[in-house]
C-alpha cells in the first residue's frame, strides 16, 4: 500500500450548446499550477463525490448543478500524491459559470483539448470526451462473394450514427488489407473512424485510426505499437490484463463478458458488479462487451464505463 497521501477529486465536465467544454486554470501557487483543468476539487471527508462537486461548482463557478451522469473515475499516481478524480457529466446547471476565485475560464471545443496543457491525470478525461457511446466490432466476413454483403451492413451501420468501428475478421492478409481498404473508405465518408483487430502494421500501412489489441498480445509488447495521434486499444478480462494494458498506455478498453456470449459458451460473465468494480480500477475508458445492445449504455455509464460495445444488436 502507498504511503503517498490520497486525494478523492470530484470534477465536472460542462459543456455548451456547441459541444464546447468548460476549463479553468490552476493557480501559479497549487500543485500542477498555471495547467488547465475541469472544474472541480477535493472532496471532504463525510461529502459524497455529488454533494462535494456541487459545493465546488458553486464556489468556483457560482453556478448550481442540476442532473448529472458519470463520465470516468481515474486512479493516478503522482510523485507527490494519489488522486481518485471521479469525473461528473453536468448535463443540467443554474446560473452563468464566471470565475469567482478570479481564476481564468474558457469554454474550449473538445478537439482543441490539449493533453500537454493538463495535468496528467486529466488525460483519460480528454479521450473520454473525444470517444462516442458505442463501439461497433464488424461480423466475419469470407470470401469476395461476401464482401458487397457485408460492406452494405457497414455503410447500414454507419448511416445509424456509429463513428468508431473495430475491424475483426478472419482474412488471409492480402484480403483482409484490401477489405480494410474498402471499409476505412467508408468509414472516412462518414466521418468515422476505424480500427484494425490485432495488427498494428496493416493499420499503419493504410492509414487506419488505429488498432484493437488483443488480451495475449498485452504481455508481448514492450512499448505502444502505434504513434499517441492514432488510436491503442485493448482488449481486458481481468485485473491483471488491465494493469497490462495501462502499463502500455492503451488509450481505452473493453471488458468482457458482462453477459454470457454464444461465441465464447465457456467465458464465466462478470456480470455488471464486475464491471463496475473493475472499471473503477482503470485509468482509460473502458466498453462493456458481451451480450450487450445500445439499451444498455446506460447500466455501463452509470458504472462509470465509457459505453458499450458488441455485433449483433448494433446493426
Amino acid at each position: 500500500m502507498s504511503s503517498l497521501p490520497h486525494w478523492l477529486v470530484a470534477v465536472g465536465v460542462l459543456q455548451d450548446k456547441t459541444g464546447a467544454v468548460l476549463i479553468t486554470q490552476r493557480d501559479l501557487k497549487r500543485h500542477q499550477g498555471g495547467r488547465w483543468e475541469f472544474p472541480g476539487g477535493k472532496v471532504e471527508p463525510g461529502e459524497s463525490v455529488l454533494d462535494g462537486l456541487a459545493r465546488e461548482l458553486n464556489e468556483e463557478l457560482g453556478i448550481t448543478i442540476g442532473q448529472t451522469q458519470p463520465l470516468i473515475r481515474i486512479p493516478f499516481e503522482y510523485p507527490e500524491c494519489r488522486v481518485t478524480l471521479a469525473v461528473i457529466r453536468v448535463q443540467e446547471w443554474q446560473g452563468q459559470a464566471h470565475g469567482r476565485e478570479n481564476q481564468p475560464l474558457r469554454w474550449c471545443p473538445i478537439s482543441e483539448l490539449d493533453v500537454q496543457a493538463f495535468p496528467a491525470a486529466n488525460s483519460p478525461i480528454i479521450t473520454a470526451l473525444k470517444l462516442p457511446p458505442f463501439y461497433v466490432i464488424t461480423p466475419d466476413c469470407g470470401s469476395r462473394a461476401e464482401w458487397p454483403a457485408w460492406l452494405e451492413r457497414l455503410e447500414r451501420v454507419l448511416a445509424n450514427g456509429a463513428k468508431l468501428i473495430q475491424l475483426r475478421v478472419s482474412l488471409p492478409p492480402s484480403e483482409q488489407a484490401a477489405l480494410a481498404r474498402l471499409a476505412l473508405e467508408c468509414c472516412h465518408r462518414a466521418n468515422a473512424e476505424l480500427l484494425i483487430n490485432r495488427n498494428a502494421e496493416l493499420a499503419e500501412q493504410i492509414g487506419a485510426d488505429g488498432v484493437h489489441l488483443s488480451a495475449a498480445q498485452l504481455n508481448t509488447l514492450s512499448q505502444r505499437p502505434l504513434p499517441d495521434a492514432a488510436w491503442v486499444a485493448a482488449s481486458c478480462h481481468n485485473t491483471d490484463e488491465l494493469a497490462a494494458a495501462a502499463k502500455l498506455g492503451v488509450d481505452f478498453g473493453v471488458l468482457s463478458p458482462v453477459r454470457p456470449t454464444s461465441s465464447h459458451p465457456h467465458a464465466q460473465p462478470i456480470g455488471w458488479a464486475g464491471f463496475g468494480r473493475l472499471a473503477a480500477k482503470a485509468p482509460f475508458p473502458l466498453y462493456a462487451l458481451g451480450g450487450m445492445s445500445p439499451n444498455d449504455l446506460a447500466s455501463a455509464r452509470q458504472l462509470g464505463g465509457q459505453g458499450v460495445a458488441g455485433i449483433s444488436g448494433f446493426g
